[in-house]
């Protein structure tokens, strides 16, 4: 059996790749920050081959007891110690964090240590269980590592240091493990939040027609991107940051 960890994995993005690796015959270990999320996760696939825990992956104590838990649970499933996916996704969510000269240090850390140290950190634990199965790593970053909104400086350079790692890593690990980035666009998550903070899409048609695919992303679409980049047919990508944004970022905008 194939396994994978899922970082955020108990929501949004992170939990369409849970799913979509938990029906594809993966036993999956989602790594997510929010206790009830996790609780909700782990209820909803009892008894799938589901490992749910609560953990900060900024946090070095906090990954490397969730890198335990995991082997421990590898042997409960009589499976060999080891992995085959990565896909470091966990990160604060709104990339708004206000005017840069307002912007604490603590506030900047907040978006570099959950995204960029969180993804240093989970590769760094998960490298020597990939080697031996040649797996692969997947980094979450953005289009927003391409292109900005005001105010978004810590979340935008969280974003973008994900994708130099994705490079740097796949020539470091290379051959023995493949590493790439992928870019996600307007990816909407409301339906895949934890129940009381679950909400349904409404769209206006000029959100729709930016982008030229006519709609707004579904975390379905990242999920298909991961198994994709998991399996064999990808065998030879690696390095890559692959945008997945309906084409939104291809199409220029002038001003009325």
């Amino acid at each position: 059996m194939k396994t994978a960890i899922v970082t955020g994995g108990a929501q949004g993005i992170g939990r369409a790749v849970v799913e979509r690796l938990l029906g594809d015959g993966w036993a999956v270990a989602a790594f997510d920050l929010d206790a009830q999320a996790v609780k909700e996760l782990a209820a909803a696939h009892a008894p799938r081959p589901l490992l749910a825990l609560t953990v900060d992956v900024g946090d070095e104590q906090a990954v490397g007891e969730a890198f335990e838990a995991f082997g421990a649970w590898l042997g409960e499933l009589d499976e060999e110690p080891g992995l085959d996916l990565l896909v470091s996704n966990a990160g604060a969510a709104n990339p708004v964090s206000g005017p840069v000269e307002a912007l604490s240090l603590a506030g900047w850390h907040k978006w570099i240590d959950s995204h960029l140290t969180g993804g240093f950190l989970m590769t760094r634990a998960a490298v020597p269980l990939l080697r031996p199965r040649k797996g692969s790593i997947i980094l979450m970053a953005s289009t927003r590592a391409l292109q900005s909104e005001p105010h978004c400086e810590a979340y935008a350079a969280a974003k973008g240091g994900l994708v130099a790692l994705a490079h740097a890593l796949a020539v470091s690990l290379g051959p023995d493990i493949r590493v790439n980035a992928i870019l996600p666009g307007w990816i909407e998550t409301g339906p895949w939040h934890k129940a009381s903070q679950r909400t349904e899409p409404d769209h206006r048609p000029i959100d729709r027609d930016q982008h030229p695919v006519g709609r707004v992303g579904v975390p379905e679409d990242i999920a298909a991107t991961v198994a994709f980049l998991a399996g064999e047919g990808a065998g030879f990508i690696t390095g890559q940051q692959i945008v997945v944004d309906g084409g939104m970022t291809r199409k220029m905008i002038y001003a009325d």
